[in-house]
């Protein structure tokens, strides 16, 4: 059986449990407002914005044609690479975005399996297995989504008061 001084006991525990637990809330708190400024992102670019969304739409609608010899279309893979260097270079330049190039240079690397990757293997193999290509093309349109939703997210310089 508890007596009044067990009680006071167990009070005075949770009284110091709840005490040293709301120390440390200011604490984090603080934390997380030093890691949010250290990782500042760039404002919303209107620009960058219609550049990822057109340059999706000319990714997948190239790919849609890899079933067919890469020497019918080799003028509008190399423009498609230059326009997707272009937007590489052009988030790369924007202060404070450094998420959003990064996410442009894996989406155009030719070493890897998203945009740069694909089209590399279309021009070492001439054609591409529909299947592959469908697969190929949903994996792209995530990763433009993501560098859309990156821009898409950031603030307007205009709501900034």
């Amino acid at each position: 059986m508890m007596g009044p001084s067990t009680n006071f006991v167990i009070k005075n525990q949770f009284r110091k449990i709840l005490t040293d637990k709301f120390k440390v809330i200011p604490i984090s708190c603080a934390a997380l407002l030093l890691l949010l400024y250290s990782c500042s992102i760039s404002q919303f670019s209107p620009e960058a914005y219609k550049q990822a969304v057109d340059l999706k739409v000319e990714s997948l609608e190239l790919m849609s044609y890899a079933t067919e010899s890469i020497a019918d279309f080799e003028s509008e893979a190399a423009a498609l690479k230059q326009a997707l260097k272009k937007a590489y270079e052009f988030a790369k330049g924007r202060p404070d975005n450094e998420i959003s190039a990064q996410q442009w240079e894996i989406l155009i690397d030719e070493e890897r399996n998203l945009l740069g990757g694909f089209l590399k293997r279309w021009e070492d193999e001439d054609t591409l297995n529909e299947m592959f290509i469908t697969e190929a093309q949903s994996l792209v349109s995530d990763a433009f989504d993501t560098i859309i939703g990156l821009e898409s997210g950031k603030i307007n310089p205009s709501e900034i008061q």
